[in-house]
């Protein structure tokens, strides 16, 4: 699927082949988003953002609003490219032996762990805060992504494999965290019939089944089981992406995602309203712990437990990347915007507890966004 480009002006046809033009948008989407969520247009801003949309096949566990059918139906589109790219990688590129596979899924594990053990020291005694421990543990692709790309020549690409592969890593470890700690009992029929559907098209790929029709509908058919079973449905677009022949690797959405899904997932989840909010918020548990959690245990695991790793010759630094590279990806690494919200409003029964860990998520994103961003652009040589 290609978009054609022939009508757009010569430079707009540059800004829309350049990998920093969809960055541009999606931080400009995001920081639109934002500022009307705390304009006096907030209420108009609110009513699209939860404009009622929900299907009745998809039961009560289906996305119900505009907000959630693009959070979890068309980012899985993103994490369908995502992977593809890492399939590359993996086959002739910066991930094709295991020790460079190893690397970023230990830096995921350890960027979790630290994160969440930081959390907990900081709300001990806190008994109504023990349950958002989880809260600091992701890392947020859509929002990393556009950073590394605006910093061009400055991130190597070995680098940014490794990076995007680590936060791959990261949602699919926090996804089983929320299905362990923080979700009920999936429904099993619907389950079944997913593994069947995903079953059936890992054998139609080996049967050398190259239409592309096949995987969309089987794909369409397995996000709406993931759905119904009470699982994630971004994990659809993993497991496609997964099983996509090699002819059907490159099926064009780029462009759709770059364009298209990502600025409005940043328009829509950006939206937090800082209402009523005032610098001594961040000082009470959930709040600072979740922002300690995001902005020091983040690079302190994923750059620790990275380090670690190749010391102990178990994993491979990426090709290329200097300490300080790697460490300033690992401060990127503390955004953890759309994950982290999702586990705050599974973790939380009390409201207030919510509004006040969410301050603390977008207060953590922001700082680690900006340090990363410093970090890696002024900080070194490209």
């Amino acid at each position: 699927m290609s978009i054609s480009t022939a009508f757009l002006p010569r430079r707009l046809q540059a800004l829309w082949r350049s990998p920093t033009g969809g960055a541009c948008v999606l931080l400009l989407a995001s920081v639109l988003g934002f500022g009307l969520a705390n304009s006096p247009w907030a209420g108009a801003y609110g009513a699209v953002a939860h404009w009622p949309l929900s299907l009745a096949v998809l039961g009560a566990q289906g996305p119900r609003t505009l907000t959630a059918w693009v959070s979890d139906g068309l980012m899985a589109l993103f994490f369908l490219t995502i992977i593809l790219e890492i399939r590359q990688e993996i086959s002739d590129g910066h991930l094709s032996s295991p020790r460079k596979v190893a690397l970023p899924l230990i830096g995921a594990l350890g960027g979790m762990v630290v994160p969440a053990l930081i959390y907990v020291f900081t709300t001990r005694g806190a008994v109504e805060a023990a349950r958002g421990w989880a809260i600091p543990i992701a890392t947020d692709a859509a929002f990393t992504l556009p950073i590394i790309l605006l910093l061009g020549a400055r991130v190597a690409p070995a680098a940014r494999v490794w990076l995007m592969a680590l936060a791959v890593f990261d949602d699919l470890l926090g996804i089983g965290v929320i299905a362990i700690f923080y979700g009920s009992a999936p429904c099993w029929p619907a389950l079944g019939c997913a593994c069947m559907v995903l079953a059936g098209l890992v054998a139609v790929r080996r049967g050398g089944v190259v239409n592309p029709c096949v995987y969309g509908l089987g794909g369409m058919l397995l996000w709406g089981l993931c759905v119904r079973a009470g699982v994630q449905p971004t994990l659809a677009g993993v497991a496609i992406g997964a099983c996509l022949p090699a002819p059907l690797a490159r099926p064009g959405l780029n462009a759709v995602v770059t364009w298209g899904v990502l600025p409005l997932f940043g328009f829509l989840n950006a939206g937090v309203s800082l209402a009523g909010a005032h610098v001594g918020m961040l000082l009470a548990p959930v709040p600072l712990g979740v922002m300690l959690g995001l902005v020091v245990g983040k690079p302190v695991g994923v750059f620790g437990a990275s380090m670690l790793a190749a010391r102990l010759g178990v994993a491979s630094l990426p090709e290329a990347s200097s300490l300080h590279m790697l460490f300033g990806l690992s401060l990127l690494c503390g955004i953890g915007f759309t994950i982290s919200l999702f586990i705050a409003s599974l973790a939380f029964t009390d409201p207030a507890l919510v509004e006040t860990a969410k301050l603390g998520i977008f207060t953590g994103s922001l700082i680690a966004a900006l340090s990363g961003w410093l970090w890696l652009r002024f900080g070194g040589r490209p």
